[in-house]
């Protein structure tokens, strides 16, 4: 079978991304002194412990405080498996605990550990914290494909050669209650679409359309005829998000995973934190406690002790592992009595294979941003559903791969994306967008979306006072040239971000301090290169005029901006050679999404010569000179 060779290949890229993954992890951690190490940001040392206690779940929580490169950056944030360790006893192999972070804040940093009690090295001192190596993810990836290859006669063989292809999607008899009249036409259109579709079905979502809406009423909907669905998305941060939106619908969440990797706001939901809000609770806590201390009295009776001594050991350890059991079979009861009682389970992709949900099937299981989903963990939680319903925009960033030979060869390509090509009738894409003005908009929507897209009467004429929507400065002929980082292979244009900064600091003075301030226009500024946001970052802190909007400006890569809008998005493309090459700029997905953040006005500063060796930079050229968008950076020198 043609599909079965195209999983085996895709199992086959998911162990190269795994090794590329592994490798940089190794060149990173493992094979770098400890001073590089923590010079780079992939390890706080040394750290102090400032205290512990019991969090969410009965889980030993530490919270460590670096005392050193306080304003160095570094890799870690929430959801980061690391492991604690301690350089004091001077071995080869250092003492060390795994944990995961649940946040971190400027030199603070709270960490769930993966133990019971704290280990007696821990007070000797040297302390510090390094970035693992996330193994498990890849293992449930590689499980879900090998059960997707080996498939047969089942629900889950006839959803795979639906969803490659091999077999025609069909519908089901289904009609919706009630269709919310506060949705547009094209919205409510893709809710009675999810209804019908037996096997597979796709909201397609273009920027600011109202996707997320769109896909909490179709999940909704779906709960009142099924009881219950699974909710996935390939990140912990758009989970939660979802988690919050379905919440306040009215909806009852228990959001599985580990309660480190959950945000403030949605740790009520997690199962961890209903666990324990559940009324049977204190009866599990009490049982846990007279286990322990039955072991407790077990471990004093030591072996050379005589008979007596040795009965009275195996009577209490006999004790200790009943009591166990009988905790175990209530915490079973509460678990389920949870799950059975909630209207929808979520978890990202990875997190579908936690062992609470073990056996149990989904007559639907939803997956959000799937066009950012690797097609292995998006076969995690369909392999417990009957019916999957996608939602995204294969046109904004594609999923983050490490082994460039993985993504060439077919990685880089989503089950979302096989699945709108192989079943174009499955999908439902959203027009009415609800974010930009329509000149922001146009280009993106005939580019991308077959000039679909209609802006809502509310933002079409969007802008601010005296601006043009669209701003196009091109740098052609005025020597910018970017320069690689030797260290990091990244790109910056030092000449080109000046331009960049001074345009911004201009657009503020003509608004008036005042009255962006009192508007509170917010400012996004980006760029695909990490180098150059460290170039813009430093212009932008020693600018007096940048200073006084600092709290509503935010400077980052656009991979860092997917999913958030501004009032104003100014972008710095870098790319200015001689041989016209763009790099990942080739990539036009990723223009695509720093266009489309914005609400009012795009300012983007270029090098026409070196992007116009591209279609896509063409065209785009091409659009802001027909509009009279279009400026020589000579205007401004």
């Amino acid at each position: 079978m043609k599909i079965i060779d195209e999983l085996q290949h895709t199992l086959s890229l998911i162990r190269l991304e795994r090794a590329a993954d592994l490798e940089q992890y190794r060149q990173k951690v493992l094979l770098t002194p400890l001073h590089r190490k923590t010079k780079e940001g992939i390890c706080w040392y040394p750290v102090k412990l400032r205290k512990n206690y019991i969090g969410t779940g009965e889980r030993l929580i530490i919270e460590v405080e670096r005392t050193t490169e306080l304003e160095q950056k570094h890799v870690f944030q929430s959801g980061k498996v690391v492991s604690l360790f301690s350089n004091a006893n001077q071995k080869p192999e250092k003492d060390h605990i795994g944990g995961v972070i649940n946040y971190v804040r400027d030199n603070q940093m709270i960490i769930t550990l993966n133990a019971d009690d704290l280990p007696d090295w821990i007070d000797d001192g040297l302390l510090g914290v390094d970035v693992m190596f996330d193994e498990m993810s890849y293992r449930e990836m590689e499980l879900a494909m090998k059960k997707v290859i080996k498939a047969e006669d089942s629900r889950l063989a006839e959803l795979r050669d639906i969803l490659l292809g091999q077999k025609p999607t069909s519908v089901q008899e289904g009609s919706l209650d009630h269709v919310p009249s506060l949705l547009n036409k094209s919205q409510q259109e893709a809710l009675k679409h999810i209804a019908m579709c037996k096997d597979v079905g796709i909201i397609h979502g273009p920027p600011g359309t109202g996707k997320t809406t769109t896909l909490v009423e179709a999940i909704a909907a779906t709960v009142k005829k099924e009881s219950q669905v699974l909710v996935c998305t390939p990140s912990n941060a758009s989970i939660d998000l979802l988690v919050e939106k379905l919440s306040n619908h009215g909806l009852s969440v228990v959001r599985i995973g580990h309660p480190a990797r959950v945000t403030e706001q949605t740790l009520s939901k997690t199962l961890d934190a209903q666990i324990a809000n559940h009324p049977n609770y204190k009866e599990l806590r009490m049982m846990r406690k007279k286990m322990e201390q039955l072991r407790n009295q077990a471990s004093k009776f030591k072996r050379n002790f005589g008979y007596k001594e040795k009965e009275e050991r195996r009577f209490l350890r006999q004790e200790a592992n009943a009591m166990k059991a009988d905790a175990d079979v209530l915490e079973f009861y509460i678990i389920n009595d949870i799950l059975q009682k909630s209207d929808v389970i979520t978890s990202t992709l990875v997190g579908a294979s936690h062992p609470t949900l073990r056996g149990k099937k989904y007559k639907t299981v939803f997956i959000d941003e799937a066009a950012q989903a690797l097609e292995p963990a998006t076969w995690i939680p369909i392999c417990r559903a009957e019916r999957v319903v996608f939602a995204g925009d294969h046109f904004q960033l594609p999923p983050t791969i490490k082994s460039r030979e993985a993504a060439v060869n077919g990685l880089a390509e989503t089950l979302f994306e096989k699945c709108i090509k192989r079943h174009p009738e499955s999908a439902s894409m959203l027009q009415v967008q609800y974010r930009m003005h329509e000149d922001i908009m146009f280009f993106s929507s005939k580019y991308f979306y077959n000039g679909e897209l209609i802006a809502h009467d509310t933002v079409k004429h969007h802008q601010l006072p005296d601006q043009f929507p669209v701003t196009f400065i091109d740098t052609a002929g005025c020597g910018y040239n970017e320069i690689q980082d030797p260290e990091t292979l990244s790109r910056y244009n030092e000449a080109e971000a000046g331009l960049l900064i001074n345009q911004i600091e201009k657009l503020v003075e003509q608004i008036g301090l005042e009255e962006w301030l009192s508007n509170g226009y917010t400012l996004g500024i980006i760029t695909p290169y990490s180098a150059q946001v460290a170039i813009l970052l430093k212009l932008a802190e020693a600018s007096h005029i940048l200073h006084d909007v600092a709290s509503l400006t935010t400077i980052n890569t656009v991979d860092a901006f997917q999913g958030q809008e501004r009032d104003v998005i100014a972008i710095s493309f870098v790319r200015s050679n001689d041989a016209s090459e763009i790099g990942f700029l080739s990539d036009i997905r990723r223009t695509n999404v720093a266009i489309t953040r914005a609400r009012k006005k795009v300012i983007m500063i270029g090098d026409s010569a070196t992007l116009g060796s591209n279609p896509f930079y063409n065209e785009l050229i091409a659009y802001v000179q027909n509009k009279n968008f279009y400026h020589s950076a000579f205007e401004f020198i």
